[in-house]
């Protein structure tokens, strides 16, 4: 029934939708459609979408735009976040046959090989349950050399900003062998790096498991050269991590954490569950035990209530702590969240300056990270060929760009590190 048929798949948002869409991309393949890309005449589109914020909703409006042009009859089935929150508007939407929740988004292939032929669209929403899962489809990524690995899902922490809760459900954990499982798949299918993602990983528990006993299972798998965490709360890093860091593991020398303020009084307002000297101390903690480690922040800017003096502390210590780079996020009003409802809103020309301060700051530091490696010969993992250059990265997350007449892709090679250029680095092989 499916043979012939062309589905192409369009990722907005984190590494999780990049995880699920990879795994969903092998489902697709083994249901029997044949897998392009959305420029290339599909006959379905599925968009993994992404409702963090305005922007996000925005850019799914001009996506059916630009997906329409290319093909004006094409069925488009909209999944994820946007889905779950926005259901009833996503449904009058031009050409959108299916709208799927992220409780059912992973059995899509199954769902529209069911409903292909009816003529009214499909509505596929229901509430997430707590419950711990397993995904039976590897998320593995053809594109990319690195694979993203889902550990956990949804969140408790319903800060007054955020629509993650209601977009992802309860905080749940992924089952630990399903997960070491499709590690084990990741690696014997070429990638050497593993990123670990979910919405809140350092919650991870199934079982008595925790995020220590993924990290060790996964050092134990022959052939994987990297772990990567990505991004994970300020309070949910265990102390293990910077120990296995230190001690020579697989495990990369990078973390990020989502401070989002470094004022209290903002922090309180986004019912934030720690205060500034939570990280400072935790931050200073890494830095002297892995002298080497990256760190990287987001932060939100013009927060309803956030004033000058607010930002002022913010921007001393981006400035003085041992962060590296920072993702800067103007502050992005979103229905359903308390935060939409408070006083003392920051005027939007207020924000994109103090936006452009600490955008400054973040390319500052991190070009002043990278300078402390130039003459150092690191590994790299080489990913892709752009414009007359290899691109890869170190375990740092510095970004290393080299000439070589060799094919380079998925190796890890040692280079020189030469010199600062831009957001990464020249280097000789």
């Amino acid at each position: 029934m499916n043979e012939g048929l062309r589905v192409a798949f369009y990722t907005q948002g984190c590494r999780l939708n990049q995880s699920e869409t990879a795994a969903l991309t092998q489902s697709f393949d083994a249901n029997g459609y044949e897998i392009c890309s959305y420029k290339s005449d599909p006959d379905i589109t599925v968009v993994n979408t992404c409702t963090v914020t305005e922007n996000g909703d925005k850019d799914t409006i001009k996506l059916l735009s630009q997906i329409r042009r290319i093909r004006p009859d094409t069925k488009v089935a909209l999944i994820g976040c946007q889905s779950q929150v926005l259901r009833q508007k996503l449904m009058t939407l031009p050409n959108v046959q299916w709208v799927v929740g992220n409780q059912e988004k992973m059995g899509l292939a199954s769902l529209i090989s069911e409903t292909i032929s009816q003529d009214t669209p499909s509505f596929h929403v229901s509430k997430i349950k707590r419950v711990p899962f397993s995904l039976s489809v590897p998320a593995i990524d053809r594109r990319h050399t690195r694979a993203n690995l889902k550990i956990q899902d949804g969140c408790d922490n319903y800060c007054s900003f955020c629509v993650i809760p209601l977009a992802r459900g309860p905080a749940r954990s992924r089952v630990f062998d399903n997960l070491v499982s499709e590690a084990k798949v990741l690696v014997e299918s070429g990638h050497r790096e593993i990123v670990l993602t979910g919405i809140n990983i350092g919650t991870y528990e199934n079982e008595g498991k925790t995020l220590v006993d993924v990290l060790t299972a996964l050092q134990g798998i022959t052939g994987l050269d990297r772990v990567r965490i990505s991004s994970i709360e300020p309070t949910t890093i265990p102390s293990q991590v910077l120990a296995m860091m230190k001690s020579g593991s697989q495990l990369c020398h990078y973390l990020h954490v989502p401070i989002q303020s470094a004022s209290d009084h903002v922090l309180g307002l986004m019912s934030r569950n720690y205060q500034v000297s939570d990280f400072v101390s935790f931050f200073q903690q890494a830095a002297t035990e892995v002298p080497d480690v990256c760190i990287g922040t987001d932060v939100i800017v013009g927060f309803p209530g956030e004033t000058k003096a607010d930002f002022d502390l913010t921007v001393a210590n981006l400035m003085t702590l041992p962060i590296h780079y920072a993702h800067v996020f103007s502050y992005s009003e979103r229905q359903y969240v308390r935060s939409r409802k408070y006083p003392d809103q920051v005027a939007p020309e207020v924000i994109k300056e103090r936006s452009r301060i600490l955008r400054g700051i973040s390319q500052q530091k991190k070009q002043a990270f990278m300078a402390r490696f130039e003459g150092a010969c690191v590994p790299v993992l080489f990913e892709q060929f752009k414009k007359g250059e290899w691109h890869g990265l170190t375990q740092h997350y510095i970004r290393v760009r080299v000439k070589s007449e060799h094919d380079l892709e998925n190796q890890i090679i040692p280079v020189t590190l030469n010199q600062v250029d831009g957001q990464s680095m020249k280097g000789q092989v």
